[in-house]
């Protein structure tokens, strides 16, 4: 096989990757759990597979280290868990997603992951957006997902697939059934398209117009999470183009400005609290997360140290998930907070490690967005557009964890060990990016 068409192949199988892991739910609405996992055992085999032949650079000093620890603490879970069983089907699950995640970082490179994610984001939000039309104009009511029989007199709106109310102008939920999932999907497609067109990777029609698609997509889901985290996005990237204007040695008061804005920030969202929740339209309770998060606290300071044992998503047959979260007729498999979230399942040792890998990557995301490639003696290269994508990347995943759990499973997991392990690389041994 010439190594042209290699490329394509491992392109094509990568951007199905990125498809699976980014809209697992249409996999699991259209074919059931049976048929998710014949596509999930397809990801993870093909992975596996890939990166056998491509046979990438497994230097230990280019990889995070923190990743490997929290990935061990994890796996070793399983002999304390209060689960077993659970715990070892979710941690099977995760180092599923991981190897899918070392196959995007290792084989693909800067160029082809750009590339690939931008087709697997197109392919989510055109979909998205015929299937709404196709339910709203079409059918004319709203849709459940295939396979499934709910014996209930009223079915609580979150199980459904679609509402069918796009001509109304939303909120609408996709080909993901989740308008803060399709919202955020959105985003990361915002960051993805806008990065093309800085660096010239697309043309500039096609490229303009997946960048609106992605805008009105964000829009239509009207998620007041997805929003905020759109807002914390153009301000680090504000302070990123900043910190690029300026020598390295005179970035003080970008620091200065960035630590001031931070304390304003959180001083004004405590002061305006009340008034941030009606313009978002939301309850005093964040949407009963403050029942969630208190309840997920009190379960967690039980086993402070080691948690009850990782599972990722909850597994609501078994306690004390199985009543843990229940909110108008719906049990939600999550603690709507990544970090509450490990400190449940893992304890402050695995919060620790949690914390490190992400403080690292964001570090090293930080500066490969604002420093000069150094591919030479002199760091007198260009800036490369794709340069700022970990960090506006990592920047929307840690917006999202205060509200949501989804840095811990399927696209948030593989982003942040993707995002992790190619920024070490980039450290070790820089490579062009576009």
């Amino acid at each position: 096989m010439s190594a042209v068409r290699s490329r394509f192949v491992v392109r094509t199988f990568a951007t199905f990757v990125l498809f699976t892991v980014l809209a697992g739910q249409f996999w699991r609405n259209l074919g059931g759990w049976w048929g998710f996992g014949a596509v999930a055992a397809l990801v993870v085999v093909g992975s596996a597979v890939a990166l056998i032949m491509e046979k990438p650079d497994w230097k230990w000093r280019r990889f995070p280290k923190a990743l490997i620890l929290f990935m061990l603490l994890a796996t070793l879970s399983i002999l304390w868990s209060f689960y077993p069983g659970a715990s070892a089907l979710g941690i099977t699950l995760q180092w599923g997603t991981t190897l899918a995640a070392l196959f995007v970082a290792l084989v693909l490179s800067w160029a082809e992951l750009l590339r690939t994610l931008s087709a697997a984001l197109r392919l989510v939000l055109g979909l998205s957006l015929l299937f709404e039309l196709y339910v709203s104009v079409v059918v004319g009511h709203a849709v459940l997902p295939f396979f499934v029989h709910y014996d209930l007199e009223k079915i609580p709106l979150a199980f459904y697939w679609s509402r069918g109310l796009l001509l109304d102008g939303g909120p609408i939920e996709g080909i993901v059934a989740n308008r803060n999932l399709l919202g955020f999907l959105a985003l990361i497609a915002v960051i993805v398209f806008a990065v093309q067109l800085a660096a010239k990777t697309v043309r500039r029609g096609w490229g303009m117009f997946w960048l609106v698609v992605a805008a009105a997509t964000l829009l239509l889901t009207r998620s007041a999470t997805v929003t905020l985290s759109a807002i914390v996005v153009l301000v680090a990237l504000g302070f990123a183009l900043w910190a690029r204007s300026v020598h390295h040695q005179a970035r003080r008061p970008v620091y200065l400005t960035a630590a001031a804005s931070v304390v304003v920030a959180v001083g004004g969202l405590v002061a305006f609290f009340p008034l941030l929740l009606q313009a978002f339209g939301k309850s005093d309770d964040l949407t009963g997360r403050f029942d969630i998060w208190a309840s997920v606290s009190e379960l967690a300071s039980q086993r402070p140290a080691f948690g009850w044992g990782w599972v990722s998503y909850w597994v609501p047959w078994v306690e004390p998930f199985n009543d843990l979260a229940v909110r108008r007729g719906v049990t939600y498999l999550q603690a709507h907070n990544a970090w509450l979230d490990v400190w449940l399942q893992l304890g402050i040792v695995g919060l620790v490690l949690f914390i490190a890998l992400v403080s690292a990557t964001l570090w090293r995301s930080w500066f490969l967005a604002i420093d000069r490639p150094r591919l030479g003696v002199a760091d007198t290269a260009p800036y490369a557009a794709s340069a700022l994508l970990p960090l506006l990347i990592m920047v929307a995943l840690l917006a999202q964890s205060l509200a949501e759990s989804r840095l811990l499973v399927e696209y948030g997991w593989l982003l942040l060990v993707a995002m992790a392990v190619m920024t070490k690389r980039q450290q070790g041994t820089p490579s062009p990016m576009p």
